[in-house]
């Protein structure tokens, strides 16, 4: 997927559902919880159970939503989540080897970083653009708000202590986009089955955001 495509996207949708699921099929249900919420950004944790076979199943069976992966430490497991058909990567860290496979693929890859440097850094070496993580220990919204001073040509994707209560003003501080995991799949709901719960959360998430 080109670039600019992504970006636009990410523009369009704004939030990014993350799963990181124990089992294949408590994965599935999680992705078309939100999907049916209207969430069409969804990433698979490569530490999911069996996450190469579950990001190939939720491609052809949610053919609207945009399906990729995160947690990748590596340019083995990168090339490995491409192979299955990732459609965006995402990693924890800023990795020259792995932000080079990933264009010479053409698919998106977004290195996690913190610091200033950091995220020039990764946006110097190609990154399609950067997740900040973990932004909410860092001062959360207003973190995001005084980089865009010095970084605002940056497209920047705050991760880490967004919730559906604060997920709007990491926007308005100038985040092209936002990922939410945990805030988006409550335990208790994901132990109960409540998939409607989860598929209203996400609805609400977008209404917020829109």
């Amino acid at each position: 997927m080109p670039n600019q495509i992504w970006l636009s996207q990410l523009e369009k949708h704004q939030a990014i559902a993350v799963i990181r699921a124990p089992e294949i099929e408590l994965g599935r249900q999680m992705a078309m919880a939100v999907a049916s919420g209207g969430m069409q950004l969804i990433e698979i944790t490569w530490n999911s159970d069996r996450a190469g076979e579950l990001i190939g199943q939720l491609r052809s069976e949610l053919p609207d939503c945009t399906i990729g992966t995160g947690t990748l430490f590596n340019v083995q497991q990168l090339q490995q989540a491409i192979a299955c058909g990732a459609q965006f990567l995402f990693t924890p860290h800023v990795d020259f080897a792995m932000i080079q496979a990933a264009q010479e693929k053409h698919v998106p890859i977004i290195p996690g970083a913190l610091t200033p440097t950091e995220i020039v850094t990764a946006w110097n070496q190609g990154a399609s653009c950067v997740k900040v993580f973990p932004v909410q220990a860092v001062g959360g919204a207003d973190y995001i708000k005084s980089l865009q001073g010095p970084l605002g040509e940056i497209p920047l994707i705050p991760t880490g202590g967004v919730t559906l209560k604060n997920a709007k003003e990491f926007l308005e501080a100038g985040a092209i986009a936002v990922g939410l995991s945990s805030e988006l799949f409550p335990k208790k709901l994901i132990r109960e089955g409540n998939w409607q719960a989860i598929a209203s959360g996400a609805r609400k998430l977008i209404q917020q955001l829109g």
